[in-house]
């Protein structure tokens, strides 16, 4: 079910006036685990019962370990361990069978073709890794304040809080990525006047026009980079595309997370910020501080630190990073190129991190720009691996920039400078806003949303799924 689609909006006004005529948390938290079911059961059904499954698993085990006295950890740590390889279990099973069938057994062989035909649940990757969160963070009770107090000593509550948690519709699918330990604090009982009307509106405005507006449109101009169509193109346009495509990737999934985030307002819930204007970024460390910020942190947390982070030496932090990166980069899809894109950015930081190191360079701030804008090109690049994941289309696309004699596709080069300026702006006022700008801003915000309300409604592209619905 599309956020852009007539029946989520129904889905959501119905449970918007139920949630809140209703009394108690129960209640409240019960109307909300009813309408994600429903949302993930709308084009799916069947794989409903893996998503209940999962829940039911972390509800046992977070209980246990729970319950549990610190006195025996050593029990404790068995039952998160147990917990984790469980989420980790159902990740590879249904996410990474079919690569392991075409790697290693061909689509021929029965083997093969029974692993290549197991479907992939839309948002296993986000609902598995909010399990190993609820898991770890559990066991980690007594290095969070107050948290043992947040897994209720009710079984029938923690069911309901923990079915909520993973299930919660609006990032059910594509995130944030919420951590337990930030989202089990607020639940509660809701009323109308938790609700920030004033930025919900900003986010659900925003995150609707990058959707509907700028990728959905992007879409249609970008699908002439799969195989074979991009042979017939010219260099300048196989260019353009690409920053299209660098574009399009941002809107949709930058839209996605400021839909999820406003649903989530709508509830009185907060969801953690995704995107942080990533492409005025002047490293590829700064990127990642931007860029899909719940999933680089949740990696930093449950991964990076675990293994040592950067506290046993260089060589290991090298090793750490490119572990955490390619490790990433295979959670955004199963198939090998995502792992090179995940090898890509870890050298990438790797050597950003070595110059920093032995290093002391200081860039004048007036070349600041042309350092931003090779960050950016080389991220662009990078993202060829998303669109093109088998490695001999990424192939044939670069070399097609030196042998292909065709001429320009300028309906397509006028069309995503286009739909690019909406991204440009909006970094732009975001650099505005940070260097004193902001009563600018906030006197032209009226104007602003209006447009992109008016937009919406009169410019809006041929509906397309979310990119990140795949992963």
């Amino acid at each position: 079910m599309l956020f852009t689609s007539l029946g989520f909006i129904i889905l959501v006004l119905v449970t918007f006036c139920l949630y809140y005529l209703l009394k108690g948390q129960n209640a409240q938290v019960l109307t909300l685990i009813i309408a994600s079911f429903l949302f993930y059961a709308a084009n799916y059904p069947a794989l409903l019962a893996l998503l209940i499954f999962s829940i039911a698993i972390n509800i046992s085990i977070s209980y246990r370990i729970a319950r549990l006295e610190e006195s025996v950890n050593s029990l404790r740590r068995l039952y998160a361990t147990i917990g984790v390889i469980l989420n980790l279990g159902i990740l590879a099973f249904f996410k990474y069978s079919p690569l392991i069938g075409r790697t290693f057994f061909g689509d021929s062989s029965s083997i093969g073709e029974f692993l290549v035909s197991i479907p992939l649940p839309i948002g296993i990757s986000f609902f598995t890794f909010q399990g190993i969160s609820l898991v770890v963070d559990t066991f980690r009770t007594q290095k969070i304040e107050d948290y043992h107090s947040l897994i209720p000593k009710k079984f029938n509550d923690h069911t309901l809080n923990t079915a909520f948690f993973i299930s919660f519709f609006p990032q059910l699918v594509a995130g944030p990525i919420v951590k337990a330990h930030e989202f089990l604090p607020q639940i509660g009982v809701k009323t109308w006047k938790d609700i920030e009307i004033n930025t919900c509106f900003k986010n659900l405005t925003t995150g609707y026009f990058l959707k509907m507006v700028v990728a959905d449109n992007l879409s249609s101009f970008t699908f002439w980079m799969v195989y074979p169509y991009f042979q017939a193109k010219s260099a300048l346009t196989l260019m353009v595309m690409l920053f299209g495509y660098s574009i399009q990737i941002f809107a949709d999934f930058a839209g996605y997370s400021l839909i999820a985030i406003g649903i989530a307002g709508l509830f009185s819930y907060k969801l953690p910020t995704n995107f942080l204007f990533p492409y005025i970024s002047l490293s590829f460390s700064e990127f990642w501080r931007r860029w899909h910020i719940s999933l680089s942190t949740f990696l930093r947390e449950y991964l990076y630190i675990p293994l040592g982070g950067n506290r046993e030496g260089q060589v290991r932090t090298y090793f750490n990073l490119m572990t955490t990166m390619v490790l990433g980069g295979l959670w955004h899809g199963a198939a090998w190129s995502y792992a090179v894109w995940g090898a890509f950015h870890g050298i990438a930081l790797a050597i950003e991190r070595l110059i920093n190191d032995y290093f002391d360079i200081k860039i004048p701030k007036a070349l600041l720009f042309f350092k931003g804008l090779f960050i950016f090109l080389m991220i662009t690049f990078a993202w060829l691996l998303f669109k093109l994941p088998e490695f001999n289309h990424v192939i044939a696309y670069v070399s097609s920039f030196f042998n292909n004699p065709n001429g320009n596709d300028y309906n397509i080069i006028i069309h995503i400078l286009l739909y690019s300026i909406p991204v440009i702006l909006y970094h732009f006022f975001y650099l505005l806003k940070e260097n004193k700008g902001n009563d600018y801003l906030k006197r032209a915000e009226p104007i602003l949303y209006s447009t992109m309300l008016f937009l919406i409604i009169t410019n809006s592209g041929s509906a397309t799924d979310f990119i990140y619905f795949q992963f």
